[in-house]
This record gives C-alpha cells, structure tokens and sequence, in this order.
C-alpha cells in the first residue's frame, strides 16, 4: 500500500489580469495577491502588444480592453506601486514588445531598490507562434529572433533567474493544432532558438546549460484530459532528448521540462456557460495529477470568458477552483500516480512518434523560420481547425449545451447579461490618451530622441539591443517611439493567412447543406450578373486572433465565393477601400477583442460616404447581446457570435443577407429528395 509522503510545494497560481489604466490594474493586483494568489500573469492591451501608442489610429477602441496599456515607465511604476518585485513572481504575456517590456519593469524594479539579479518571473517572448495564431507580431522573422537572442543573452547574464521565453504552444492548439502538431511545433521553435543563441556567441558554448534552464513553454490543456496528460509527458521526455543529444546539456536539473498553462479558453462556451466550469476543473486534471509531468504554474480563464470580460468575482472562482485541490485534496501528497499504467505510456509512445516526425519534417525545410514563412505551419493548423469545425458541425465531437443538450433551464448567471461581464469604461481611453500627452510634454524631449537615435544605430549593428532599450527607458521614451524606431530598421512583417492552401474540410454531398448554400451562391451571382459573389473578410483593429475569420473565410471558399482576405490589423479605411475595389457584395468583420462597439459604426460610416447602400455588413465574434442589438441598428444586417457553431448554415445566411440587400426574394433551398 502507497503511503502519502511530505506534501510538494502547489504550483504557482496566477489569473490573468489586466485592463483599462494601469492604476486600476494595479488595484486588482493588490486584491488578487491578497485573495492567495502566488504569482501575477500581466494581460497587456493590444496596442502595447503590438508596438502602438495608445493614440495611434490603429488603437481606437483598442485601448485598456484586453489588457493594461503600457506606454512607458510611468505606467510601470503605476502598473506595480506597493508590490515589492524582489519578491514577486511576474508572468509578462508579451511578445514583439518583450524586449521593451522587460526593460521597463527592469528599470522600475531598480527604483524600488532591487537586485536585479534577483527578479523571477517569465517574459513569453515566443514570436513564431504570433506568426501562426495570434497576431500580435511586429518586424519580420530574422529581427524577431535576434530580439529573443538578445534577450536571452543578457538575462543569462544579468538577470539569471528570469525565464526570458515561454515557448507557447497554447495559442497553437486554440488555431487547430492537433496534440502532435502542438508538441512539434512547439518544439521547433525552441530547437530554432537555441540554434539562434548558440550561433550567436554571446552565450559561451559551456554556459549553454543555463541557458536551456531558463527556458520555459507555456501550453493549452483541453477537454481531453488522458490525452493531454499524455502530452505532457511527451513534451518532457521530448525536451529531455533533444537538450542532451543536440546541445549536450548534461545536469539533468537544466534539463527538466519547466511549463506554465492556462486551459482550454478555445473550448468554453456562451450557450449554457455554466458547464465552462467543469472542463476548467477537467482541463486543470490533465497538468497536476501526473507528478512527473506537472505545471509549474497554472491560471484558469473564467466561466464567462466567452461572454466578455471576466469580473474579479469571476476570476476569484477561478482561483478557489485552484486552492480547492491543492490544499484541500491529498493530490500533493504522492508520487506520479499513473506511472506503470500501460494505456499512459502507450498514449504517450504514440504521441512521442507523431511529434518526432513532424519535426524532422519541418526540419529537412531548413527549421521553423522557413516552415513560417513558406505557409507551411499556417495552412497546417488552418486545416486541421477546419477538420475540426467540421466534426462539430457533424456531431462527431460532441459539446454539451451546443451541438447536443441543448434544452436548458434559465440560468441565475446570465439572468442579466449586462452585469454578466466587466464592462470597460470609455472614459479610461480618453484618460490614458491625457496622460500619455501629458507624459510627452514634461519629460526631457532631447534626452528621448538622443536615446532612440542610439537605438537605431544599435539596430543597424550585431550588438546586443538590450542597453539601448534600457536607455530609451530611462529616458521617458514610449511604447510607439521604441517599436517604431525599430520599424525603421527592421521593417513590418505580414505572416501568411493559410486560407488559400487549407483543403476542402466539408464535402458539398448531395442533398447536404453545403451542396444547398452552394447552389444559392452560383444562383445569386447569376441573378446579379456577376461571376462569382464576392466576400470580404475584414479584421479591423488590433485583434489577431484570426481563426474565426480565416474558417469563414475558407467555408465561403467551399461554397463558391471568390474570397478578399487580407489578413489582420487593418483600419476602416482601408477595409472599405478594399470593399470598393473588389466591389464586394458582402463585408465580413471580425473582432474578438470588445472593439466591435467603436470599429463597426466606423465602417458603416465609410461606406456610406464611399457611396456603397446595398452591400450588407455581418460582425462576428465575442459581442453580449445589448451590443449585437446595437449593432444592427446602426446597420449591420447580422451579428454570430460562439454560439453560431455551423459555419455552412452562417454562409447560407450571408447569402441571403446579400440576396436581401439587393432586393431579391431569399433563397429557399429545395427540400433533399427521398428515395
């Protein structure tokens, strides 16, 4: 009989948190920390994640909505007042901006009196997967990695226990990465930057252990919590292999598989929100149960995260769901428990293979850089996310309150849904704008340019960037200022969508729905006189996160659309430019990040002024009802949000919005034929 033994130590738990003004930020993470919160995991606003300052046109209603704007080391100091940062472990989920970030909180930490020297805490820093799910990217893969390099050489050196990367295979898996692709990719990425250190030599060959000892991978644990678990422990065994047999790492303490996680937010829903709360607790199983392969750290989105932003109160119950285990349970008080269980390790094995496969594959093409920016990665999870919309959309997978159980009683939750979630006040874009002019005006302007003037000279050169960053730092320089300095140099970068190589994921079977929307699209286009209907998919805004678009964006292709899909971060402008110069019947928008309220009408605006009356606008993505309401009567003749799960019946109904618009009776499929 196993006897327990001394309890281990809980993983560090975070939420992750951020939003409006640093201030109000701060004051939430003074609440957190006092609620028995170990760590904190700051959420940045998409114009800070992508290098803009708040004022920039592309941040309009951007600001303070998924995050804490941080635009230069004043709000830095207002982001941590009262929090001592020797002794606090900070999660930063940043990555094209990484460099600037650290340097803030650097900075800010050496004017509370730290040892800098002493600092823990992770930067994600993990550009590659910007390119593939989410977004946020800046400058072009070979200047990204050099960052990273830079960034990792000179924590080795100055700040040694700071993890200066979390390869992230999270965001991978919420694009559609399957578990084999999520570990492969995952592990290209670091195999890619450690090739970059290394070759760098900044780092001698026999301090490279530490190096490959700060590395740390920040992953998405799903639904399926026996494969996930399994994931796992291929990652370490992964990890374990490459860092002995390719960089001869031998102190196996340097070696071990560090990992934070958050679960599955891809997989909780708006219908029934209710159940979110049993797949965080399921998903949270599959990183602590397996002593071997458990999170070093662990935050759980909110039950209502699929609804709009979290409350405190929605994030506290998150964190009891954390403290309920791990103080309440004995999980803490044995050894790995599934050790010598022949379903694990065989799970395990088969995933292991996959993984090891795939990235030999990726590999023979020169690593992952090239599989970036050939579209290779990109087409693969686009494809595999269609494969699984399409399951979905089948019945195959099964998710409850959605595509099955539908039948539901009112729930006390989301009784009013206007309370439901956090709403952020308008007036804290305006106030961050004040300040952020204010702090311009008063700071040393000649010292500000003389340290962006050293930054690009640096840039221009091999030499580490990090000084000059730190010195743009001190010198009251912004967010923008910094990023677009490097901008100068380095120049932008837009990764590739995927759409064009994905497969057809849903077969048009006779007397199936697709066949149905696709005899409506070739009739409408007819009775319009034109080739094909033409759709524009927009992302205006800030927002990366482009899985849904690049899914409808791909169906519509299926169904017969010709499709104008120019990736993210675009403005209004020039969204109906574009409309007019396809001379679209139908413009798309997507917007997940809440900037639906201030982006949409200003796209409506535009086209009115282009003169363009009988082209519908559809919105989708996470907008609350009072929203949508609003939505359509500014104009916009359809609002989907996660709840709209059949993408082939959401591009039937764009049809007949085109068909409605253009006064035409709708489309009315005939009835499938019985034998």
């Amino acid at each position: 009989m196993t006897e327990p033994q001394k309890r281990d130590r809980p993983w560090l738990m975070r939420t992750y948190a951020g939003h409006s003004t640093a201030s109000d930020s701060n004051a939430l993470y003074r609440r957190n920390l006092a609620k028995g919160q170990t760590g904190l995991s700051v959420a940045f606003d998409l114009p800070t994640q992508t290098g803009y300052d708040s004022d920039h046109v592309l941040a309009r209603g951007e600001v303070g909505r998924v995050g804490v704007p941080v635009g230069h080391v004043g709000d830095m100091r207002t982001l941590f007042d009262g929090i001592p940062l020797e002794q606090t472990n900070t999660s930063m989920t940043i990555n094209a901006t990484a460099m600037w970030l650290l340097a803030l909180y650097q900075v800010v930490a050496e004017e509370q009196g730290a040892d800098i020297a002493k600092l823990t805490g992770t930067t994600q820093n993990d550009i590659v997967k910007e390119y593939l799910s989410r977004g946020t990217h800046v400058f072009p893969p070979g200047p990204s990695v050099r960052l990273i390099t830079d960034m990792i050489a000179y924590t080795v050196g100055n700040i040694p226990k700071w993890n200066p990367i979390n390869i992230c295979s999270y965001h991978l898996q919420e694009a559609g990465a399957t578990p084999v692709q999520e570990i492969a990719y995952a592990m290209c990425t670091a195999i890619s930057v450690l090739d970059a250190v290394r070759d760098s030599g900044q780092v001698p060959a026999e301090r490279m252990g530490e190096v490959v000892a700060r590395i740390s991978f920040f992953v998405n644990a799903g639904v399926r919590f026996v494969e996930e678990m399994c994931k796992m422990r291929a990652f370490a065994r992964l990890w374990e292999k490459v860092t002995l047999e390719r960089y001869g790492v031998t102190d196996p303490k340097q070696r071990r598989f560090r990992y934070g996680v958050q679960v599955n937010s891809l997989g909780l829903t708006e219908a029934q929100p209710e159940n979110n709360v049993q797949r965080i607790v399921l998903e949270m199983l599959a990183v602590t149960l397996s002593k071997d392969a458990r999170a070093r750290a662990v935050q759980l989105p909110a039950w209502n995260e699929a609804l709009g932003l979290p409350r405190p109160w929605d994030q506290q119950w998150s964190l009891r769901i954390q403290q309920v285990l791990a103080y309440e349970s004995d999980l803490l008080e044995y050894g790995d428990i599934f050790n010598g269980s022949e379903v694990i390790e065989t799970k395990t094995a088969a995933l292991l293979a996959g993984a090891e496969a795939e990235i030999a594959k990726v590999l023979e093409m020169g690593g992952v850089i090239p599989a970036v920016e050939s579209g290779y990665l990109k087409s693969n999870l686009v494809s595999s996310h269609a494969a699984r919309r399409a399951r979905i959309e089948s019945g195959e997978d099964k998710i409850v309150g959605v595509n099955c159980f539908d039948t539901t009683e009112p729930s006390p939750l989301t009784a009013d849904l206007d309370t439901a979630i956090m709403v952020v006040d308008p007036a804290s874009e305006r106030s961050v704008l004040a300040a952020l002019e204010a702090w311009r005006g008063q700071r040393d302007e000649a010292a500000a340019q003389e340290a962006l003037e050293g930054l690009k000279a640096v840039a221009a050169t091999e030499a580490n960037l990090m000084p000059a960053t730190l010195a743009c730092a001190r010198a009251g320089v912004t967010t923008g200022e910094w990023s677009f300095a490097l901008r100068e140099v380095f120049g932008e970068y837009r990764a590739p969508t995927g759409v064009g190589g994905a497969p057809v994921a849903v077969a048009a079977e006779p007397g199936g729905e697709l066949e149905q929307v696709r005899a409506a699209v070739a009739a409408t286009a007819a009775e319009l006189g034109a080739g094909k209907l033409r759709l524009l998919v927009g992302k205006p805004g800030l927002d990366g996160h482009s899985n849904g678009a690049e899914q409808i964006a791909v169906r519509a292709r299926d169904a017969g659309f010709e499709v104008v899909y120019q990736g993210i971060r675009l403005t209004p402008e020039q969204i109906v430019s574009a409309a007019v110069a396809e001379d679209v019947h139908c413009v798309g928008l997507s917007i997940l990040s809440g900037a639906h309220c201030e982006l949409v009408p200003d796209v409506l605006k535009r086209l009115d002024r282009a003169g363009v009356q009988d082209v519908p606008v559809i919105v989708g993505g996470i907008i609350p009802a009072a929203d949508g309401e609003a939505l359509k009567a500014a104009g916009v003749a359809a609002v989907f949000t996660p709840k709209d799960f059949g993408i082939t019946t959401i591009i039937g109904r764009i049809v007949d919005e085109i068909r409605l618009a253009n006064k035409l009776q709708p489309w009315m499929p005939a009835p499938a034929t019985t034998s």
